[in-house]
């Protein structure tokens, strides 16, 4: 009876819609009974996709009508078009990519390599001059395939920061996530000869003004330029024009690293991993109160007791060898960061 009654209501109110509304019904629900009085078992075939892609994109109501699928369904099948459409438009070139280059310029990129230890550069102008059209990343890519020896050795990145470790400092950030999920960002600047955090600080929003700032704390003007001589920093776009100024006027070098290449920063990159490995990856921050007690209490930890590989395993502060003074003391645990850490130490026996 229910049912009945809603069909006379259903019948009574499609006579108040528009003739377009009243077309669109009356396709759709003929599609849909050509669909299901098929002899064999119904089967939804691509034509019967296309009218509801179509059918959706001419109708607003057409969610309204469908019974043989879920409006879900017809969304699926429209995203499916969209991609193939965008795949057949990006189908490749039958011939893709730039012809390709000569036997003999190939040779002569290998030859000039050889030669002169030259770059990709200078190989490319002298092939110009010589009236091959070849471009300066191809010269580049077959330079990679042949390799170069170079008439004098070069000093490489890890050889430079190996002689000059005791006058590099290094700078970077990291972040630190809270419990209410605001993150929190931690600047740092650490001396690589001793791994000695030189500055640190917390903030929620940091800018170039704020960078400068922190240098001038780590680095007085009376101190700048004494024992350290070299600012190793990366590309991140905070570290701007104004710090670059501000690093040169404390009488430092700012050497930028390669884009992409963190090893180059490695002390930094090792103590950031330090930190999240020991303690961060320990404890939910709170706050930047929270962060900077937890920091502050790890730090000690990291420059008075705990030893480093890259220092001959001695601390960043100078951890003296402790005598044994008698054949029955023992060995004493202090706990440190609230007991994720300890320093051992010899008592005398009672």
């Amino acid at each position: 009876m229910l049912r009945l009654l809603r069909t006379i209501i259903a019948a009574l109110l499609s006579g108040f819609r528009s003739r377009r509304d009243l077309v669109f019904e009356n396709l759709a629900l003929r599609q849909q009974l050509a669909t299901v009085l098929q002899k064999r078992r119904p089967l939804i075939s691509s034509p019967d996709r296309v009218f509801w892609v179509v059918l959706r994109r001419l109708w607003s109501r057409w969610s309204e009508v469908i019974v043989i699928v879920k409006p879900e369904t017809v969304i699926g099948w429209h995203r499916a078009g969209f991609a193939l459409y965008w795949r057949w438009l990006s189908r490749p070139a039958r011939f893709p990519g730039r012809p390709a280059v000569g036997r003999q310029v190939r040779d002569l990129v290998r030859r000039m390599a050889s030669e002169n230890g030259w770059g990709a550069p200078r190989i490319h102008g002298e092939l110009v001059k010589l009236g091959f059209m070849v471009s300066e990343r191809t010269v580049s890519r077959y330079m990679r395939h042949h390799g170069r020896r170079w008439p004098e050795r070069r000093q490489s990145w890890i050889a430079f920061l190996r002689n000059h470790r005791e006058v590099i400092v290094a700078m970077d950030f990291f972040t630190v996530p809270t419990a209410t999920f605001r993150v929190l960002y931690v600047w740092f600047a650490i001396r690589h000869s001793r791994r000695e955090v030189v500055h640190w600080n917390v903030t929620g929003s940091p800018t170039a003004s704020w960078v400068v700032q922190q240098l001038r704390e780590a680095f007085p003007f009376d101190e700048a330029g004494r024992s350290s001589k070299c600012l190793v920093f990366d590309r991140d776009t905070i570290f701007s024009g104004d710090v670059v100024a501000a690093v040169t006027s404390m009488a430092l070098d700012p050497t930028r690293t390669s884009y992409q290449s963190p090893w180059q920063n490695g002390v930094a990159e090792r103590f950031v991993g330090t930190v999240r490995r020991e303690l961060l990856d320990h404890a939910i921050v709170l706050d930047d109160r929270h962060l900077r007690r937890l920091l502050s209490e790890y730090l000690a930890y990291y420059h008075e007791d705990r030893t480093h590989l890259g220092i001959e395993k001695d601390a960043p502060v100078e951890r003296p060898v402790e005598l044994r003074p008698a054949e029955t003391a023992a060995v004493r645990a202090g706990p440190r960061v609230g007991g994720l850490h300890n320093r051992y130490t010899r008592t005398a026996a009672a």
